[in-house]
């Protein structure tokens, strides 16, 4: 899921303070940001799962719940200190011994009035940095044909699409095709650059986030 634009992003005219950081708690102003920066995603036609915002306490209630969630790990971007975006990171569960090498990278997104700083690229990277840490060798997702800004980041850090789904997702009584990726992480992962133009795509044809 990502609330990218396939436009270039614009560069900002003046310095901002940009973070990226894992969360383990909301203080402060995080849980009213977080849901802000989420609703401006999905109006953006983010991918962000929900096709139009929930009440504001549904919101609420999903972002404190992916706090409670061993398994799941939750990164956010933040642009003058006030969260723009997130992504997460979801390891499989102890009973899933035989995927227990494999991570997803999942409801990623950036509220369109944060592009063109960085943060989006950033907070894949964190991801692959959790995920490495914790002794992950592989990184999944998958994400709408839409989302094409997050694609092409994907495409640049080196991500394989190896797989497409017409029926993906039903968006405004439409299917949106959908285009499954993996990485292998590696102590120095290959860029797109390094992988050239088969690397991209693996010779085919994102997370939802």
């Amino acid at each position: 899921m990502t609330a990218e634009s396939a436009d270039p992003d614009p560069q900002p005219e003046t310095q901002a303070e940009t973070a990226v950081e894992g969360l383990t708690e909301l203080v402060g102003g995080d849980l009213h940001d977080i849901c802000d920066a989420a609703e401006a995603a999905i109006l953006d036609g983010g991918g962000f799962g929900w096709l139009r915002p929930p009440p504001r306490h549904v919101m609420e209630i999903y972002w404190k719940g992916v706090l409670l969630v061993p398994e799941r790990e939750l990164f956010v971007a933040r642009l003058d200190r006030v969260i723009a975006g997130s992504a997460q990171l979801m390891r499989p569960p102890r009973n899933n011994e035989a995927q227990a090498l494999t991570g997803q990278l999942t409801t990623f997104f950036m509220a369109p009035w944060a592009r063109g700083f960085g943060l989006a690229r950033r907070l894949v990277e964190a991801v692959e940095t959790a995920a490495r840490d914790a002794g992950l060798q592989v990184l999944n997702l998958d994400v709408r044909e839409t989302q094409e800004r997050a694609i092409e980041i994907y495409h640049q850090l080196g991500y394989q699409r190896w797989g497409t789904h017409k029926n993906y997702a039903c968006v405004d009584g439409r299917w949106v095709t959908g285009f499954y990726y993996a990485k292998e992480l590696g102590a120095e992962d290959l860029s797109a650059e390094d992988l050239g133009a088969e690397g991209l795509d693996g010779g085919g044809a994102a997370p939802d986030t």
